[in-house]
């Protein structure tokens, strides 16, 4: 059944005058209810990236382990006015996204399937995994997902917000490689959207987040997957090195080498400057990159080359080194065309900015501040394109790149001073890319957000194009005209 039985309904309607979802869920069901004294509880807690999220106590944790449980909790929370929050591998920093205080949380935990049909070449996955739980099921299989570039990011926030992927050049956003979802609408019914059956919707979760439902399992198209070559180089930063690599970035962003290369670099300084440096994850799709691949950030000198042939399992589970724990966190990001060669004063700038602004909050106990530059070539937005589309719908005719920052400190109490310095750096960066267009200095091109880095007070689907914006508001209200997504639960909202 996809529904609550009848008895189960009556007894919904007899007891949600009085009873919280967490009581209705213990009385109705056989779903898990983890209250605060618990040890599951404890440690469900401990699964977010940013503490200030396990901070938030929500009434009690629901682990549902399968698609009819999910949706007779749907059905629960629907009949009550709580708010209520659903997390899947909880790296999002942004608080109130997949934690909160006071009402339930859902936990997808256990909703791990990860079911390969080789003979069609799909995947199901469930929105608890985590990508090393993908990548550990397929390993030695012959085949790979679009996912996560850490191991121990969640499978349902990244797919619903775009994801980023090492495969991206070759196959688009990890949502472009979405077949099907099974979907929880708001009213606890299940439906399996597909492009030709729920045309609209289907392309409203490529990019909508979780304003439509909640996805019990995702139909990944699969890709064939041998050994990689892959791991991390790190290099001092100085002047000249910062010079060489963001050169490097810049030349590799445009005269992409090989579609199945990958970069991600990042800078990273601590507020006492300590470690001032640069790690940038390196991938190719193959045993061993092509002589020259990397070049230009070789040349500038790594300290440290863990860069090897090994399984994709292997790789995305080593780089799980670039998720350390036991520290708030804050994320945002701004979205660049690539400047041409003669403009790398362009990126300079940029990188200037951050600098400022990791300086302007430097004594915070515990202050840690990255800046990535994600090459995103104009060849992954034709790909995207043709695998269906996306909220995104960057057109192909710039580069572009997404930066990321992140600010990360100790204690909570410092929030406030660490949010507005990060309202400075992203407002900064769009002011200098907003400056360099009117100048002529950077093409103008259609420059929505990336989901997945942004802080939670950007405007994400304010940037995204009008006739997407009427799109996602026309699908919500059709979904959940009660407004029980847009108005009971986190998230960048419509």
């Amino acid at each position: 059944m996809k529904h609550l039985s009848a008895f189960s309904l009556l007894a919904l309607a007899l007891r949600s005058v009085s009873a919280g979802t967490c009581d209705s869920v213990r009385a109705l069901s056989d779903v898990e209810v983890s209250r605060r004294a618990s040890l599951t509880y404890f440690k469900e807690q401990q699964e977010y990236w940013s503490t200030s999220s396990g901070d938030l106590k929500p009434s009690c944790i629901l682990f549902p382990e399968s698609t009819q449980e999910l949706a007779d909790i749907v059905a629960i929370i629907r009949d009550n006015n709580e708010t209520f929050a659903v997390k899947s591998g909880g790296h999002s920093p942004n608080d109130h996204f997949a934690s909160i205080d006071g009402g339930p949380l859902i936990s997808t935990a256990r909703l791990n399937q990860v079911t390969l049909n080789a003979a069609e070449g799909k995947v199901r996955v469930g929105p608890g995994n985590r990508w090393e739980n993908v990548a550990d099921a397929l390993d030695g299989t012959g085949w790979n997902a679009v996912g996560g570039r850490i191991g121990n990011v969640g499978v349902g926030g990244l797919l619903l917000g775009g994801g980023l992927s090492f495969l991206s050049t070759q196959r688009g956003w990890a949502a472009n490689s979405v077949l099907e979802y099974e979907l929880v609408l708001p009213n606890a019914t299940v439906v399996n959207v597909t492009q030709s059956n729920y045309p609209d919707l289907f392309l409203a979760l490529r990019g909508g987040s979780n304003n439509f439902g909640v996805v019990a399992s995702f139909l990944l198209q699969a890709y064939p997957q041998g050994e990689i070559w892959g791991g991390s180089m790190f290099f001092p930063s100085t002047p000249k090195t910062d010079t060489v690599i963001l050169n490097a970035i810049r030349d590799f962003t445009e005269h992409y080498p090989d579609e199945k290369a990958a970069i991600i670099p990042t800078a990273i300084l601590t507020g006492a400057g300590l470690v001032n440096m640069w790690t940038i994850f390196m991938f190719y799709n193959g045993p061993e990159p092509p002589a020259g691949t990397f070049a230009n950030f070789t040349a500038a000198k790594p300290f440290l080359n863990t860069c090897k042939t090994r399984s994709f399992r292997d790789f995305v589970r080593a780089n799980n080194y670039g998720v350390i724990k036991g520290s708030v966190y804050h994320i945002g990001t701004e979205t660049m065309p690539l400047p041409s060669a003669a403009n790398i004063d362009v990126l300079e700038d940029i990188h200037e900015h951050w600098r400022n602004v990791r300086n302007s909050v430097k004594l915070v106990p515990g202050m840690t501040s990255n800046i990535g530059y994600q090459p995103l070539p104009k060849g992954m937005a034709r790909i995207a394109k043709e695998r269906g589309g996306d909220l995104l719908d960057m057109s192909d005719d710039v580069d572009r790149i997404v930066l990321q920052i992140t600010l990360s400190h100790l204690s909570s109490i410092n929030t406030p001073q660490i949010e507005a310095a990060m309202r400075t750096a992203y407002t900064g960066f769009k002011d200098r890319v907003d400056n360099y267009t009117a100048e002529g200095v950077l093409p103008e091109t259609h420059l929505p957000l990336f989901m997945n880095d942004a802080f939670y007070d950007q405007d994400y689907f304010g940037r995204l194009r009008p006739e997407h914006q009427q799109l996602v508001a026309r699908v919500q209200q059709e979904v959940d005209p009660d407004g029980m997504f847009r108005d009971r639960t986190g998230g960048f909202k419509i």
